[in-house]
């Protein structure tokens, strides 16, 4: 059985689905992990994007640094994760604006500009894609420093909501795991 196949029958067996097109994977994927479920995807996220030239991985916290890191470690490549908050030891940063989907809020993101710069060749990783508005935000981070946009992958895409079809169009290469078509009437389809 495929890391895939797993993953697959673990969105449909223990995923929830709450009213207005959530789905909850938090007692394996971004709350409770399976490390071993996680170790897999990193694995199989290196191995799409094993001829990328990537050079660093882009993620932003929190639920994204677990796929991130076991890519990492896979390619061994530097993870590095958009911050929510911008501590005080950070010098200067890149800055931008996301809106959260589930939680209903923007936040204002940063990451060092010691850690993304123009030589970088960067890949985004994250743990949904829905209307893409995390992985916007990270695309205008990398586009302030003057870096590459590698690829972008994700665990789970939920197609109904689009961000996947906007990446795509803007001539991006998108790998999703997991492609959830639907959760009309709190059922989960997959594609």
């Amino acid at each position: 059985m495929t890391e895939l196949t797993i993953l697959k029958e673990r969105v449909l067996r223990d995923g929830k689905c709450l009213p207005g097109g959530i789905l909850k994977v938090d007692g394996f994927i971004n709350h409770q992990m399976d490390p071993q479920l996680m170790m897999a995807i990193g694995q199989h996220f290196a191995q799409l994007f094993k001829d990328s030239g990537a050079n660093k991985i882009l993620t932003i916290e929190a639920s994204g640094i677990a796929p991130a890191i076991t890519m990492g470690l896979a390619m061994n490549l530097p993870v590095v994760y958009v911050k929510k908050k911008k501590p005080s030891t950070m010098g200067s940063a890149y800055v931008t604006s996301v809106h959260s989907f589930t939680k209903d809020r923007d936040y204002t993101v940063s990451v060092s500009r010691e850690f993304l710069s123009p030589s970088d060749r960067v890949v985004i990783i994250d743990d949904f894609l829905a209307f893409g508005n995390a992985a916007r935000g990270m695309i205008d981070l990398i586009q302030q420093a003057g870096a590459q946009i590698m690829g972008l992958g994700f665990v789970i895409e939920k197609t109904f909501q689009e961000g996947g079809k906007w990446l795509r169009e803007q001539g991006y290469h998108v790998e999703s795991l997991v492609q959830v078509t639907s959760l009309d009437n709190c059922e989960i389809k997959l594609l």
